[in-house]
């Protein structure tokens, strides 16, 4: 390994995030024959309602994956997005790494549960979402008709009716 994983919290438009949403979105491409053209607006991974993150190892970015709110209800749902892992850096449990760091800013800011759209082509992010945690939930959003579409949650801990929310 090429020493720790360094996590920076980085804009949408930032060089190493946008090199490796455009691999991700060239994995999708081979995987389903097309691109992710869900409506995204990169402003919505800002903070406070949202966040990108690129993971480092040797000064590479290697891992990336965003949170941005979902839904009217602010302080809800965080929805996950475009998390990836370079073809080189896989099976060292980087994927596992961001997305526990993802949940732990969502729910920093306040988030009770992460929703998240994959497909049924990517069964290691299927394999690595069941393995954390996530359940399916109802379809929902861009993708909701789409017979690949796979849709998980999972409720934060320390979130919910017992952290003064209730009634809110």
């Amino acid at each position: 390994m090429l020493g720790s994983l360094r996590i920076d919290a980085v804009g949408y438009d930032h060089p190493d995030a946008a090199r490796l949403i455009e691999e991700v979105q060239q994995e999708y491409v081979v995987r389903y024959g097309g691109r992710d053209d869900s409506p995204l607006d990169p402003a919505g991974f800002a903070p406070p309602g949202g966040l990108f993150l690129v993971g480092y190892l040797g000064g590479t970015g290697v891992v990336c994956g965003g949170w941005r709110a979902h839904g009217l209800d602010v302080g809800t749902d965080a929805e996950i997005k475009r998390m990836y892992v370079t073809p080189a850096a896989r099976g060292r449990g980087l994927a596992r790494r961001m997305l526990a760091e993802l949940e732990r800013t969502a729910r920093a800011a306040g988030y009770h549960r992460m929703i998240l759209e994959t497909g049924s082509k990517q069964p290691e992010a299927v394999g690595l979402y069941r393995s954390s945690g996530y359940t399916e939930i109802p379809a929902y959003g861009y993708y909701a008709g789409s017979p690949h579409s796979r849709h998980f949650a999972k409720l934060l801990a320390g979130t919910g009716e017992s952290n003064g929310r209730a009634g809110q």
